[in-house]
């Protein structure tokens, strides 16, 4: 028999955080963290990890595994999402994945095989040549010619996503997109699908909020001392809520202009991650558009009742 996993997907400041924790109460469950950057330690603040005392007792998991100048792929996402999977289910616990992007969850709850597709070295040495001899930009527009969908999901200093994507191309003829779309989506585990979604201004209000949060928390301070460590060329330094602090620390751009870039980011990646959702998997919709949302969580939490109790 499959295993059941709940997922809980959506937008950025949606509310996943709050629900995980009432399902896992209520379900008992334990939480596994489903934002590839969560893992990174010193990385909390720009992350939104959870704080202890918000956790309510819940275990959650996939939080502080890695140093932040270590890489972290998409398949070493689903190797790490899957052993908790097992871990958590042999204990007669409900998993409940919250939060990611799209691509890491879809990895992480399908069979998605990334060891079909092996490495042509040959083709890789020539890209890299070509990275150190035209640079970064040379190589991401001629993905952005190739595969438009997958140049939008890659910022262009992350070289290795970069080169492998072009290395698919070269190697397969498909572009990255095409191959991942092959990938049969062929879950081995019962799944649960829940998507928070809000009215858009109302959401992009929350958004805007909690950037400012963060920056009372300590954000700037935060990446500071990653900065100073020496990573700022890291995988992890992309993330948004980091990369937009780096000209600031230069002497390049105002506080001011860095805070009001880090807004729109967020505001655009949340709609990325609504259009990949919408487009990529079939989720169970829920609306949290205040006044509504703590009505939506009692709602949401008779659903599963339902759901459980007859699988």
């Amino acid at each position: 028999m499959k295993k059941t996993v709940i997922a809980i997907m959506g937008p950025t400041a949606v509310g996943k955080t709050a629900l995980s924790i009432e399902i896992a109460k209520r379900f008992q469950g334990e939480i596994i963290s489903g934002d590839s950057m969560q893992i990174y330690k010193g990385m909390d603040i720009g992350t939104a990890k959870i704080k202890k005392e918000e956790m309510q007792g819940i275990r959650h998991h996939m939080i502080d595994l890695k140093q932040p100048n270590e890489e972290f792929s998409v398949a070493d996402f689903q190797s790490y999402v899957q052993m908790y999977i097992d871990e958590v289910s042999n204990r007669n616990k409900l998993p409940i994945i919250v939060g990611g992007s799209g691509l890491y969850i879809q990895a992480g709850l399908y069979n998605y095989n990334f060891s079909n597709q092996k490495r042509d070295e040959s083709i890789t040495k020539r890209l890299e040549n070509r990275l150190n001899e035209e640079g970064s930009l040379s190589l991401y527009n001629e993905l952005k010619e190739i595969d438009p969908n997958q140049a939008e999901k890659v910022h262009p200093n992350n070289h290795r996503r970069v080169i492998r994507a072009l290395e698919i191309y070269e190697s397969t003829g498909m572009t990255m997109t095409e191959y991942q779309q092959k990938q049969a989506l062929d879950s081995p585990y019962h799944l649960v699908l829940i998507g928070l979604e809000m009215e858009r201004e109302k959401l992009y209000e929350r958004i805007n909020h909690r950037v400012e949060l963060m920056i009372e928390e300590g954000l700037v301070q935060e990446v500071k001392e990653l900065f100073e460590k020496g990573y700022e060329n890291c995988q992890s330094m992309k993330a948004i809520g980091y990369k937009e602090f780096i000209p600031y620390f230069k002497g390049e751009q105002s506080l001011e202009e860095s805070i009001t870039i880090l807004k729109r980011n967020s505001r655009r990646f949340a709609k990325r991650q609504f259009t990949w959702f919408k487009n990529k998997m079939k989720i169970n919709w829920y609306d949290m558009t205040p006044p509504n949302g703590e009505e939506k969580i009692h709602k949401i939490l008779d659903d599963l009742a339902g759901i459980l109790k007859n699988k």
